[in-house]
Order: C-alpha cells, then structure tokens, then sequence
C-alpha cells in the first residue's frame, strides 16, 4: 500500500468533510435569517469555526453560496429530470407548477439564485458554477417547447418562460393577508395560465 497516497486521500476527504459542513451551515441559517443579512461570520459561527478557516475553503461570501446554491439545486434538477421523464413536453402545465412548488418549498435555493440573479456583481468564478445550473435549467425548457414543435427562437422563449415563473414567486411568494396555502394555490393557478400561453404561443 502507498502509504503517502493513502494520507492524501484521507486529507482530501477531511477536507471535503469540513467544506460540506461550511455549506450545510450557510444553508442551515437561511431557515432563520434572509440570505442578504448572512455574513462570513455568523456562517463561522454555525459551523463552530473562525471566519478564517473558511476562506480556506472559499474565495469569498459569493462562492460560497453559489455552492450553497448548487447542492441546493440538485433536488430541483432531479425534480424536472423526473417530470420531464414522465411527462414530456405535453404536460408543461405540470412542469410548471412543480418548478414554482419547488421554490416556494426551498426558500434558500430561491434566496439564493435572486441574489445572483438581481445583485449581479459577483466573481467570476462563482459566476461561472451560477451560469452553470441555471443553463441545465434553460436546457431542460427549451427542450420541452422543441418537443413541442418550436423551430424558430426555442431558446429565446425558454428564457422567457424561465423569467415569467420566476416572477410568480417573486411576485406573490409573500402576498399580504393570504395564507400559505392560498399563496400557493394562486401561485400554481398562475404557474397554470402561464403555461398555457406559452403552450398556444409555441403551437
């Protein structure tokens, strides 16, 4: 046994360990406080390290959420993979309404893509992991409204569609003097009637 590869690898692994327990506490605080109040600190905090030690880890605030964001992001990619495998281009209704669920449902993923999304300023390699799971996402729209029959300008109108749900949540997600289930059941309505204007629109 290669004694010197064997230490590299357990020194890979602890660091692995120690990064994923950085993001699990960045995403943890989302629960209580807005992602825009979160700093370095109160992260080091949760996660019972100096703020040094994470930049060990991260270059900056922005990357580590932007990895916050795509492990965040890995349960909505599975979502659509499994809606899109069901239903198909036919049923964008569905997918609709499951893309708006999955935000109302994961308020810290939807913290953090509006923060990149609205501050833009950011690193450009965080920029680059953020591009990243947006574009599997425009990806899976705009195969959805080919299968549909669009030839002409299929990306376009996926970042169309993309922006028009997105502005639901942002939109209604917190509407004064509703309940959450009225919200949400507004939201999935409007999810609906979006759906079907790009659906018509795309025949």
């Amino acid at each position: 046994m290669n004694t010197t590869s064997t230490f590299g690898q357990l020194r890979k692994n602890e660091r692995e360990i120690r990064k994923n327990l950085i993001i699990d506490a960045a995403i943890g605080l989302f629960a209580t406080k807005s992602f825009e109040n979160t700093s370095i600190r109160d992260i080091a905090a949760a996660a019972g390290i100096s703020p040094a030690s994470i930049y060990r880890y991260f270059a900056d605030r922005d990357e580590l959420f932007v990895e916050a964001l795509l492990r965040e992001g890995k349960d909505i990619i599975a979502g659509m993979e499994k809606l899109l495998a069901e239903n198909g281009g036919s049923s964008i209704e569905k997918i609709s309404a499951g893309f708006v669920d999955y935000l109302l449902e994961h308020d810290a993923f939807f913290q953090m893509m509006t923060h990149f999304m609205l501050g833009g300023n950011i690193s450009e390699k965080a920029l680059t992991r953020f591009n990243q799971a947006e574009r599997y996402l425009l990806n899976a729209f705009e195969g959805i409204f080919k299968d549909m029959g669009v030839k002409e300008n299929a990306r376009l109108i996926a970042h169309a569609f993309f922006a028009s749900l997105n502005g639901i949540v942002i939109t209604f997600r917190k509407y004064p003097g509703r309940s959450e289930e009225e919200v949400k059941r507004h939201m999935r309505r409007l999810a609906g009637l979006i759906a079907g204007i790009f659906k018509k629109g795309a025949v």
